[in-house]
């Protein structure tokens, strides 16, 4: 199930707004009472408070949203760093020995074929 913030998110851009120019206009919110997250305030120009219909109706998108996150994250997280990059591109480039470019290559595409965007 797609979380609050997603779907709130969605429904701004939706209606061209984004969350970050918008953070300090709407507060989301969990009392701990087991209802769960509700919207608190919402003070968006030229924009009224999502309905829960109109949340619900961003499940769907707010589930792919939230896969594909958690997809580019765990890449981000697994690919080798930049240092390795960079070495591996310079050994290639200047020194000839494609032998660091070639284990890069090969750990970046592993990390891509593991964590499929789809």
């Amino acid at each position: 199930m797609a979380n609050l913030k997603t779907k709130v998110d969605l429904y701004l851009k939706d209606n061209s707004k984004n969350w970050e120019a918008e953070k300090d206009n709407l507060k989301l919110q969990n009392d701990s009472d087991g209802k769960g997250d509700y919207i608190r305030t919402f003070n968006v120009s030229g924009l009224s408070k999502p309905t829960a219909e109109q949340l619900a109706s961003y499940e769907t998108a707010g589930n792919d949203a939230e896969t594909l996150n958690n997809i580019l994250s765990k890449r981000a997280r697994e690919y080798p760093s930049l240092k390795e990059f960079a070495e591996a591109y310079c050994e290639k480039e200047i020194g000839g020995d494609s032998t660091k470019w070639n284990a890069y290559k090969t750990a970046y595409n592993k990390v891509r074929t593991d964590n499929p965007k789809e």
